[in-house]
């Protein structure tokens, strides 16, 4: 039979029963306040030794094939999202440093799935709600890890960005499309190509054909950047036929220019001018960017055009 706290006696004789061996508030202090990351480095034996260029590569490495340690259901998936990502943060001409912090980020990605119970992970069943709750956590698992790091954070937070959705219903922060930069947007498309191609407990893997649906399907729907999907499918092999761009709201090319100028803080005359319209025609297409994207201002239709990533990074 299993011992149960007590329900009666002091304070003290109840504190001591919940935590035994700890005296008092006095043992707890500065808990708080402890600054994890620096007692780590602190604690390394001397002389400490720094890591540059191909060593900090290979360190993300160790990352990748630590998270493979948590089940056999991840094995050699970091590695796997990092190649496509890579291939296809090239492909979308991203700077040599972008694409850097995109595949130390696909290595790390996954890191926090460690503090999530394998009885999760290993489910041969759709999850729960509760279960969720505890998935939805992993990425902000992954981010906290490497918070503490200046020099770390910030492919930290690239990697905890991975299961964000452009329509805002990802998670952990539920991100939508204007705070999804390019970088972001080609993890959550490499990260969920890769995991389609892999056998989990409750589902069989899906062949090449069905992935590639799958995650045109995720664009077409609102989910993934379409340019990240194109990349990575093409990263991964497909034959990605020429995307003729759909503009949102039914907008026109035109319409388009004006509302980027208009997003530049241009007047109708700036824009007239720049475009070689009259500054009455540069206003009745600015009338008609309002009706199409259901805006009353042109503060709000900047807005709009962030939300829907017309505005260039």
């Amino acid at each position: 039979m299993s011992e149960e706290p007590p329900t009666q006696g002091t304070e003290d004789q109840k504190r001591e029963a919940l935590l035994p061996g700890i005296d008092g508030p006095e043992d707890l202090h500065g808990l708080d306040e402890a600054q994890i990351w620096d007692q780590a480095i602190a604690s390394e034996p001397a002389p400490q030794r720094w890591i540059a260029g191909d060593e900090i590569d290979a360190a993300f490495g160790v990352v990748a094939t630590f998270t493979d340690l948590k089940s056999r259901w991840l094995r050699g998936h970091a590695e796997a999202v990092a190649e496509l990502a890579e291939a296809a943060a090239w492909r979308l001409e991203l700077s040599a440093d972008e694409v850097t912090q995109v595949r130390r980020a696909a290595l790390a990605l996954d890191l926090g799935r460690v503090g999530v119970s394998n009885a999760i992970w290993e489910k041969p069943a759709p999850l729960g709600l509760g279960d969720w709750e505890r998935v939805r956590l992993h990425p902000y698992y992954s981010e906290r890890a490497f918070a503490h790091s200046q020099a770390l954070a910030q492919i930290g937070a690239l990697a905890g960005a991975h299961h964000e959705r452009l329509d805002g219903a990802g998670y952990h922060r539920k991100t939508p499309a204007a705070g999804l930069d390019r970088a972001t947007r080609i993890l959550a498309a490499a990260d969920c190509y890769q995991a389609m191609r892999e056998q989990r407990p409750h589902r069989p893997a899906l062949d090449e054909a069905g992935a590639e649906a799958e995650l045109l399907r995720e664009a077409r729907e609102g989910r993934l950047c379409p340019e990240a999907v194109d990349a990575v499918l093409a990263a991964a092999g497909h034959r990605v036929r020429r995307r003729l761009r759909e503009l949102p709201g039914g907008l026109t090319n035109r319409e388009l220019e004006v509302l980027l100028a208009l997003v530049a803080g241009q007047s109708n005359q700036e824009i007239g001018d720049a475009l070689g319209i009259s500054a009455k025609t540069a206003g009745h297409h600015v009338q008609h960017i309002y009706e199409k994207a259901g805006v009353r201002s042109r503060a709000a239709a900047t807005v709009w055009a962030f939300q829907h990533s017309l505005v260039p990074n």
